[in-house]
């Protein structure tokens, strides 16, 4: 009497990861193979959503069905009282259950479903291996490839070169067919399923992001987009900070004060590559650092922990940090109010934050935080601005508040708290923010009025050859030495005279 044949339940995953149909095609999994009608049903509902997981769940379960191989069956099966599948933890109980009470094995790629069934004394198969080969996305990419641009109907392209000097180039001279960008997506989704460093960071209907391990990958399709997409991105280089070769002032100022710091710069510039630089160089003085991204795409060292914002409200990051209390957190990338708010309750608590931003200009950055913070409370949370463009540090802010008459308005009664913000190698004052009425006023001040203050100190030297002559912060400073013929009362009325004209405030004072 021959032996039956053994009975295999599929679970989810190793269908929608590709592993159980290469186990049946390479003869591992002989005889009766049950697919539980609750997962063709849970499938079709998250395809219907537009969500990846379905669709390619869906194209694995159909070349599984359409699969001849000898020796083995494929039926799917349905129980006279189904459970009502309202998320994914239900069908993963349903499938588990029924592989129970009908004594089959349990093929599976999840570890946590391989323990649970094993609990209850269902015999296992595990397949939860790592995909060998290349991906055929990783097929585009060369050691200059910052990114691949994917589309239906259109010829695969490529951005090559570093932030800031690249060019797009053709790939081939085929467009790319849907199914051919459905499987690429399909191989991506599986992938990150099985490797310890994929993981899909969102998942929407109509657009799925994904991180892999250096590639970012966003899938978009319709009724999102026109037509399938994919794009992925990925870094060129890892640098260190020593390799942007910033000034001396600004190393020690970063090693030493900085503990607002706002990255900002345009679109693909290298803000995230100058942020993951500053955090391994911070990690590496001993710092305790953490990131909070979306998606995880900085590659840090292991003692760096990175948290995902897709996977938790930002008031479960607020407490994370809070009790942590790490020395930096890098906050990449600063978008929504509640980002924002975030940042500054981190940083008004103590912990040293980096921010990233996109901005056009520096100022950019700064004015970013003006209508979600009062305007006195600017330096306490962003000291730094650094400015990323093609690659490189173009430009630092540093912010400091004062009260002064602000540039520009002549009547001493109208002193007012001022945030000024200077170039922080030179010094030069660049812009003044302060509030005017109910407006708060973002004024460029950097070469204003030279030709006027030029005058004034002229016309000043005529008089009082034997002085030293400076204006600093709207006031007209005079130098005077102890014995000069030329220092007499008339003189230093025409000198106070002068300056009021011009609206420049006067102090005397020996030389």
């Amino acid at each position: 009497m021959s032996e039956a044949p053994a009975v295999y339940v599929l679970d989810l995953d190793c269908i929608v990861d590709g592993s159980a149909l290469r186990m049946i095609a390479d003869g591992s999994l002989r005889g009766r193979i049950l697919v539980h009608s609750s997962i063709v049903d849970y499938l079709y509902s998250e395809a219907r959503r537009g969500r990846s997981a379905g669709y390619a769940g869906l194209s694995e379960l159909t070349r599984l069905m359409d699969l001849i191989s000898s020796g083995v069956e494929i039926v799917v099966v349905e129980e006279d009282h189904r459970q009502k599948v309202q998320s994914l933890e239900d069908l993963k109980s349903i499938v588990r259950r029924y592989a129970w009470r009908t004594g089959g094995i349990l093929v599976t790629s999840d570890p946590v479903q391989a323990r649970a069934a094993r609990a209850l004394g269902v015999s296992t198969v595990f397949t939860g291996r790592k995909r060998e080969g290349r991906l055929k996305l990783e097929e585009y990419f060369d050691g200059k490839t910052m990114s691949v641009h994917l589309k239906e109907g259109v010829q695969p392209l490529a951005k090559v070169g570093r932030p800031g000097n690249w060019m797009f180039v053709s790939l081939s001279d085929k467009p790319l067919t849907r199914h051919e960008i459905e499987e690429i997506a399909r191989e991506v989704v599986e992938a990150s399923a099985l490797e310890d460093e994929g993981f899909i960071e969102i998942d929407r209907s109509g657009s799925t992001i994904v991180q892999l391990r250096d590639y970012r990958i966003v899938i978009t399709r319709p009724p999102l987009s026109d037509g399938w997409e994919i794009t992925a991105v990925r870094p060129v280089a890892k640098l260190r900070l020593e390799d942007y070769e910033i000034p001396d002032k600004l190393y020690r100022r970063l090693l030493e004060r900085a503990e607002g710091i706002l990255i900002a710069g345009a679109p693909g510039m290298g803000k995230t590559t100058f942020a993951q630089a500053l955090a391994s160089f911070y990690s590496e003085q001993g710092k305790v650092v953490k990131t909070i991204e979306s998606p995880r795409d900085m590659r840090l060292p292991p003692n760096v922990t990175q948290y995902s914002k897709n996977y938790a409200d930002l008031g479960e990051l607020h407490d994370i940090l809070l009790l942590s209390r790490p020395d930096y957190t890098v906050y990449d990338e600063l978008r929504s109010d509640e980002d924002f708010q975030l940042y500054v309750d981190l940083r008004l608590a103590g912990i040293g934050m980096i921010g990233v931003v996109h901005a056009t200009t520096p100022i950019d950055a700064v004015q970013r935080f003006l209508r979600r913070v009062e305007l006195g409370m600017i330096p306490s949370i962003v000291d730094t601005v650094i400015f990323i463009d093609a690659g490189e540090v173009s430009k630092v802010y540093e912010l400091a508040i004062t009260v002064k008459l602000p540039t520009g308005l002549r009547e001493a009664d109208l002193s007012r708290p001022v945030v000024e913000v200077r170039d922080f190698i030179s010094g030069e004052l660049e812009y003044e923010i302060y509030t005017f009425g109910e407006q708060t006023m973002v004024v460029p001040v950097r070469g204003r009025g030279r030709g006027e203050e030029a005058a004034l100190l002229g016309a000043v030297r005529k008089l009082l050859p034997d002085s030293e002559v400076e204006v600093r912060d709207r006031i007209l400073v005079v130098r005077l030495p102890s014995r000069s013929s030329k220092v007499t009362a008339r003189r230093l009325k025409r000198v106070k005279k002068l300056a009021e004209k011009h609206g420049y405030d006067v102090r005397f004072m020996p030389l």
